[in-house]
């Protein structure tokens, strides 16, 4: 085993960018030369063909080849023999219900935690990476049997961060408002929102932000901050990270 290692980023695409084009080169430094396959969950998509597709011409390029659990007969088993894991965006509430439908849960979190095997998760598979979906931006089009999540690190994160936009006539709830709204309810922990571009590195129990935009800190009770990349983190991994309960 060893210390937990995760790459959670924000989204897969940047504007002007290739599939997981903006963060290639953390990939590579994150999984490094031991690595030599990964494996890859789609379940956040319909398409799964399609979509192992593409992430296996991506990992190919960068040296790494890729074995999609659709594929596999056993899902649990190839969880067990994975090398490394790496859960993509869509809809976060079809990808946890997928987890729980294959019995992926507990594997997972087995794996990652105790085994110490790299994850790597983008959109929907860093928001199934924390404590719950609670913050996810996705529509609910269908039913898991809870909103409970992997929890590899003690706080949810908001991936596609937005800020206001002063200049729009649009008068719905902003990203911060309905983060503020979850924050009503009792002993709901930090939700930090991660804006594109931006993914948070995880080795042990130092956390650290990467990538070329910011962060905003949402802590219950407590006025947002503003983080920009190489921000130290490590404190919300902490079982008594801050949170006014």
């Amino acid at each position: 085993g060893g210390p937990r290692r995760l790459l959670l980023i924000s989204n897969s695409t940047l504007h002007g960018g290739g599939y997981l084009g903006h963060c290639q080169q953390h990939i590579q430094s994150f999984l490094g030369q031991k690595v030599k396959r990964v494996l890859f969950i789609p379940y956040a998509l319909h398409d799964r063909d399609a979509y192992a597709r593409t992430a296996r011409e991506k990992f190919e390029s960068l040296g790494y080849g890729l074995d999609s659990i659709h594929e596999s007969c056993d899902p649990v088993d190839a969880v067990r023999k994975s090398e490394a894991i790496f859960i993509g965006g869509g809809n976060t509430f079809r990808l946890l219900k997928a987890l729980y439908d294959n019995s992926l849960i507990h594997e997972i979190r087995k794996r990652v935690l105790e085994d110490g095997i790299p994850y790597m998760g983008s959109s929907a598979g860093t928001n199934v990476a924390t404590v719950s979906i609670n913050t996810t931006n996705d529509m609910p089009i269908v039913y898991p049997p809870s909103l409970q999540a992997l929890g590899l690190v003690p706080f949810n994160i908001n991936p596609h961060y937005l800020d206001p936009d002063v200049k729009r006539t649009h008068m719905g709830e902003t990203r911060e408002e309905r983060i503020r709204q979850y924050h009503e309810e009792p002993n709901t922990p930090p939700v930090l929102g991660l804006r594109e571009g931006t993914m948070l590195l995880v080795e042990g129990d130092k956390a650290t932000l990467q990538g070329v935009t910011g962060a905003r800190l949402f802590l219950r009770g407590k006025k947002p901050t503003e983080h920009e990349p190489g921000a130290d983190f490590s404190f919300l991994l902490t079982d008594n990270n801050p949170r006014n309960l």
